[in-house]
């Protein structure tokens, strides 16, 4: 599968607004949005007024770089959204918050969601008592998401363990930092999603 090897950094600023991919350094003066607030490249400050295709576009790059999918997973997902009951943008909002690694990362048992994702793949978290490394898998509501015991020493988790109480955990997960896990308590709603997403656009552009 292709991999993104770049700076992150880029990317939001190719997006003009942070995606918070970079973990702690996207909450501090560091920020390359906060110090470049416009697109990278040589015509960066320069480009003109987007068209309605280049809207969605963008909208669908944002989201997609936000979760960190390639473009074969986010369309699949996006397809799979279409087959659930209800309006199709929330439900594709919905499937990509309820991936085992953004779990981890919203849980804050990790820095980014870069970070849960690699975690994951390398067997550090359980799900229900069991070892999982997919971090494609979509929790259920009622499901523990938890650190596997010896994985609990590793300085990097217990960092970030220890950060889990400065961290705004979303009302739908519940995290338990003593017992090093976090459990989901309901499915997440639109209204729970904060970051400016408009999802209407990218169910736009796969319409065409």
């Amino acid at each position: 599968m292709a991999r993104y090897r770049g700076s992150v950094c880029r990317l939001c600023r190719r997006e003009t607004q942070k995606l918070y991919l970079k973990g702690d350094r996207c909450y501090s003066d560091k920020c390359a949005v906060e110090r470049r607030a416009y697109p990278p490249g040589q015509h960066g400050q320069g480009r003109g007024k987007l068209s309605d295709y280049g809207l969605q576009l963008r909208e669908k790059q944002k989201v997609k770089r936000m979760y960190g999918l390639a473009e074969n997973q986010f369309r699949l997902t996006y397809k799979r959204a279409t087959r659930v009951h209800g309006v199709t943008g929330h439900n594709l909002l919905m499937l990509l918050e309820i991936r085992l690694d953004n779990v981890v990362y919203r849980l804050g048992f990790a820095g980014s969601r870069a970070q849960a994702r690699h975690w994951v793949r390398h067997g550090h978290f359980t799900l229900n008592g069991k070892k999982v490394n997919v971090p494609s898998l979509k929790v259920r509501v009622g499901d523990v998401v938890a650190v596997r015991e010896k994985s609990r020493e590793i300085a990097q988790l217990k960092q970030a363990m220890e950060a889990v109480a400065r961290r705004q955990i979303p009302a739908w997960l519940e995290a338990d930092p003593g017992n090093y896990q976090g459990n989901v308590k309901a499915l997440p709603t639109r209204e729970e999603l904060t970051m400016p997403m408009q999802e209407q656009l990218i169910v736009e552009l796969y319409s065409r």
